[in-house]
């Protein structure tokens, strides 16, 4: 089994960092809506807000890592101009999507919606986190502030939902290519 690095690299960021971000999104999410509906305020031991803590840090470490993988190191490969005279445009995914009018709306709609959706996610989510980390025992007493971080939190969740959806997609039509092969598994040839 053997992939480039740049389809490592890629899979990294979006499976590894994009994959993680949206999980963990989705359960603060569970947890927000999960505390609106309980009786008391979850009681938790020092230690209990220091997991919490690290929780909410790594989330927002993810989100980061992804945006600015996706950013500056894949969108790159993503966009590079193919030279002219090239018989092949397979190391070329925007000029291979945009080559044929059947795949073109993944770029004129998957890239410029992906490449733009994809911040809100982690912005939003460094505004859950440290909110949560800073007024969590505070936001019983005023929901208004839960439903806002509660809202924020789904506008990540649906902005990460539709980045990967769309990089998935773009993926499978224009994958990014090139690079040093690597061997995952077996011996090479």
């Amino acid at each position: 089994m053997e992939m480039t690095l740049r389809a490592f690299i890629t899979a990294i960021h979006g499976m590894l960092f994009g994959l993680f971000f949206l999980l963990a999104i989705y359960g603060v999410v569970v947890e927000l809506c999960r505390s609106v509906y309980a009786k008391r305020p979850s009681d938790l031991t020092a230690r209990g807000y220091s997991m919490e803590r690290l929780y909410l840090i790594c989330m927002v470490v993810l989100g980061w890592a992804a945006v600015l993988s996706g950013a500056y190191i894949v969108y790159p490969w993503y966009r590079a101009i193919p030279p002219a005279g090239i018989a092949s445009l397979i190391r070329y995914p925007q000029a291979l999507l945009k080559s044929s009018p059947t795949t073109a709306g993944w770029h004129n709609l998957g890239m410029e919606w992906k490449e733009h959706i994809a911040w809100f996610a982690p912005i939003a989510m460094t505004m859950v986190a440290y909110v949560l980390t800073k007024y969590r025992r505070a936001m019983r007493a005023h929901p208004q502030i839960r439903t806002a971080v509660v809202v924020f939190a789904l506008v990540a969740f649906g902005a990460a939902g539709v980045a990967g959806f769309f990089g998935g997609m773009l993926n499978k039509h224009a994958p990014v290519k090139g690079g040093h092969t690597i061997h995952l598994m077996g011996e090479s040839r």
